[in-house]
């Protein structure tokens, strides 16, 4: 009884021994082929490679393998990847606009250059000029508010007509500036605006414009007849002058001889002048002759604003 065991556990240990060494002589790694030598694909070869457990190719993979690619190409085309970046920018905008506490003032520039020097002469002339153009504007916008719509009309804001109340003696070689006039109370007289002052023969121009003046002067000069002989250069002179500066300005004058005059006689002038805001214009007699010269009463000046 012993005996028939001892045999089947030797038989036993026998198969295994067969079965572990057929395994290990199939296991048995490949020698190098030499490179002159062609090997052809055998049964047993692809058998083995089969056993071995070679990986699937992705087409042998199935389903499982296009579910994965799909859902890795959805997932990189994702729509919210935009929105996210433009979230992320955001944030990185907000993070760098954060702006620290600001820093320290810097050191003071160098100074300017002195200004001018003004004095008091320059701001004197500078506020006479403002004051003029003040003057002029505000006269413009008077006169504009008196002319009549819609008739074409022009209304004269500045003209007058004045003669002298009394007789006026010149001397001789003398320059004399004629003053005390009057308004003739004559229909067909006028006189408009302020400019003119009657009593020292006068006209002030209220803005900067061309006035046209004239002036009719009757010249006696009876007494010169009667003691002397006249010469050639016994003249006499009428002049309508700015700012009492004949010789400076533009000045209208007439001049006459008196050795061919009768014994009373016209002297007339006439023509435009440009007068500045404020200045005024006024009538001088020059009186070249040897003896005194009269200048009647009646004797006229007059003036008209033509325009600016």
């Amino acid at each position: 009884m012993h005996w028939v065991c001892a045999a089947a556990v030797v038989a036993l240990l026998w198969l295994q021994l067969m079965l572990f060494g057929g395994v290990g002589a199939r296991r048995e790694p490949k020698r190098p082929r030499q490179p002159s030598q062609r090997t052809e694909p055998t049964a047993t070869t692809s058998n083995r490679e089969g056993l071995l457990g070679s990986p699937k190719p992705p087409e042998a993979l199935g389903s499982e393998f296009s579910d994965a690619h799909m859902t890795w190409l959805n997932f990189v085309r994702r729509p919210d990847d935009v929105a996210s970046k433009k979230r992320c920018r955001g944030r990185d905008q907000k993070s760098r606009g954060l702006s620290g506490p600001p820093g320290p003032p810097g050191p003071p520039g160098p100074p300017g250059p002195p200004g001018a020097a003004i004095t008091q002469e320059a701001l004197l002339r500078e506020f006479q000029e403002m004051l003029k153009e003040a003057t002029e504007r505000r006269f413009l916008g008077l006169l504009g508010s008196l002319l009549p719509e819609g008739t074409g009309r022009q209304l004269v804001a500045e003209a007058f007509h004045c003669v002298l109340k009394g007789p006026m003696v010149v001397e001789e070689k003398t320059l004399v500036e004629l003053h005390g006039f009057q308004a003739p109370a004559a229909q067909g007289a006028f006189l408009r605006g302020s400019g003119l002052s009657l009593a020292s023969g006068r006209f002030t121009a209220p803005m900067t414009a061309i006035f046209q003046f004239s002036a009719s002067l009757h010249v006696d000069h009876r007494e010169m007849q009667g003691r002397m002989r006249l010469r050639a250069r016994d003249t006499v002179r009428v002049l309508v002058c700015i700012e009492s500066l004949c010789h400076r300005h533009a000045s209208l004058v007439a001049i006459s001889g008196l050795e061919s005059r009768a014994r009373v006689f016209t002297l007339h002038v006439e023509g435009l002048l440009q007068l500045q805001a404020g200045q005024y214009a006024s009538v001088f007699v020059d009186n070249g002759s040897g003896t005194s010269l009269t200048i009647q009463s009646g004797s006229s000046f007059s003036g008209l604003l033509l325009g600016t």
